[in-house]
Parts: structure tokens; C-alpha cells; sequence
């Protein structure tokens, strides 16, 4: 059987995975992934080439990029070996150690402040996010369609969750509200700006929005973190953060657990037994 190359996989894997949600983004991989593997064959990628790989994408970002870059090419292997009979061996792909998930988080001050600072598309938007956990992708093409105003519940379909679940998102008020005060500015997006959905939100005047509100070390995704401990510090269970942020497991949610202290103190006095027992 003749010999096939990386480009004869990347060929198949696009055509393969065309239908994934992060799609784009294995093209932008696989286009870095060429400079060092355009041409060779598969029998010839080697331990010291995915090694190089590797340590090149780290210097160049971070551990846990080039773990994403190093993961993609895992699976491209994998599939050549264990769905295209391309190859018999695939080489082990070794990925670096990545750090503690980062929790960053706004009090409840910070956030009005950084609220007032946005501009009003984005303020909405965040408020919004704050109010229901969404995801920015979710938030930002989120359509009249999917929202049942009568049950109070906004439902993303599984085609447009990051697990492939579909997510219903119970509406408190304040996320009503905001969806009152936008319902006339466009008849199928929720959120718009200039009659088009807000694909971007970290932008120039999110940044400037954080610098007058004197927050750093803020992404829009930490909207998402905030929502989540401030779930976690009123008393919602880890389980319940868990279906009410769509998280597919539930080692993703105990990176919050440690902002339930309050919460187990009022736990911990459940079996209080006063005098009852002896002290020892």
C-alpha cells in the first residue's frame, strides 16, 4: 500500500469533522501543524518531531495551547491507525502538565462598576451572562427562538453547547428584564449591535470599560466564573451549579467548591449534638 503523508490525513480529518462546532479552529491548528509536518510521511513522524512540536508551541504560548495543537495531532494519528488502516503504530503523543483552572471572579461592586462602564450593547450583554452563566458564543447569537418567555427558560440546542448537550438556562428576573429592554431591536437576535449579532466582546472598549473600573486580569469568560461563585456563595449546590452551567462532569465544578465555606458551616452544625456527648 502506498505510503501516506500528513497532508493525506489532514484531507480526511477536514472532511471528516467538517460537522464539528470548533471546526475553524482545526483548520488555524492544522495550518501551524504544517510547518513541520507538510509532506512527511506518517510512518515518519517521529517522537523527536512531536517533540519539537511541542516545545516550539509552549515557548511561542503556553502549556496549555500547545497541549490543544499536541492533542489534534494525537487524534489525527489515532484515527489513521484506528479507522483508516493508514498506519500500524501511532506514536505516543505526551502532553505538558497544565496549571490549576483559573477562577477569576468580581465582587458584587466591581461588577456594577464594570457594567456602568460598558457601552450599551455590552452592557447588556454582560449583565445578561452574569444573570445566566451562558458561554459569550451562547449570549452572543442567542435567538428570540429559543427563548420560551411564558416558562421563564432559555433553551441552546446541543448543536450550539460546548458538550454537545442541549442546555436549558431557567431565567431569573434580572435576566428577564434584559431581555424586555432589547426585545424591539431585532426580530430574530437578541443581542445586536448595528443590526448584526456581537460576534466580538473583548474589544477596545471592553478593555477600556475594565481600565476606568480599575479591574485587571479580567476576560469576558470570567463572567462566567463570577456567575458561578456568586451561585456557589448564596447557598446553590455543586450539583445544581452543574445542570445550571451545563458542565458535562462534575470535576469541572469543584474549582468552585472552595468559595462554599459559609455554606458547610451551616452544614457542619446539622449534627451539633450540644452536651449530648461526652468531651473527650
Amino acid at each position: 500500500m502506498e505510503s501516506k503523508t500528513w497532508n493525506d490525513a489532514v484531507d480526511r480529518w477536514v472532511l471528516t469533522t467538517s460537522h464539528k462546532r470548533d471546526h475553524s479552529k482545526d483548520l488555524i491548528k492544522l495550518r501551524w501543524l504544517n510547518r513541520y509536518l507538510s509532506g512527511v510521511p506518517l510512518t515518519d513522524i517521529s517522537l523527536d518531531i512531536i517533540f519539537t512540536i511541542g516545545h516550539d508551541k509552549k515557548l511561542e504560548t503556553s502549556p496549555s495551547t500547545a497541549n490543544r495543537y499536541l492533542a489534534l495531532l494525537r487524534a489525527i494519528l489515532r484515527a489513521a491507525r484506528d479507522y483508516w488502516g493508514w498506519i500500524d503504530h501511532a506514536p505516543k503523543v505526551k502532553l505538558f502538565r497544565e496549571p490549576e483552572p483559573r477562577v477569576r471572579w468580581l465582587k458584587r461592586a466591581e461588577a456594577a462598576r464594570l457594567i456602568k462602564e460598558l457601552p450599551p450593547h455590552l452592557s447588556k450583554m454582560a449583565a445578561f451572562t452574569l444573570s445566566t452563566g451562558l458561554r459569550q458564543h451562547n449570549v452572543s447569537y442567542l435567538r428570540w427562538s429559543q427563548i420560551d418567555l411564558d416558562r421563564e427558560l432559555a433553551i441552546i440546542p446541543a448543536s450550539e453547547s460546548k458538550n454537545n448537550r442541549p442546555i436549558t438556562v431557567p431565567l431569573n428576573s434580572d435576566a428577564m428584564n434584559i431581555l424586555n429592554s432589547v426585545a424591539n431591536e431585532h426580530h430574530e437576535y437578541c443581542f445586536v449591535y448595528n443590526r448584526a449579532p456581537v460576534d466580538r466582546t473583548s474589544t477596545k472598549a471592553w478593555a477600556a470599560a475594565k481600565k476606568r473600573s480599575n479591574i485587571d486580569n479580567f476576560r469576558w469568560h470570567d463572567l462566567r466564573h463570577t456567575w458561578a461563585s456568586w451561585h456557589v456563595q448564596n447557598g446553590t449546590s455543586l450539583q445544581e451549579l452543574q445542570l445550571l452551567g451545563g458542565w458535562k462532569t462534575f470535576e469541572m465544578v469543584l474549582r468552585y467548591a472552595h468559595l462554599s465555606g459559609d455554606h458547610l458551616v451551616q452544614a457542619a452544625k446539622r449534627i451539633e449534638t450540644g452536651d449530648q456527648l461526652p468531651l473527650l
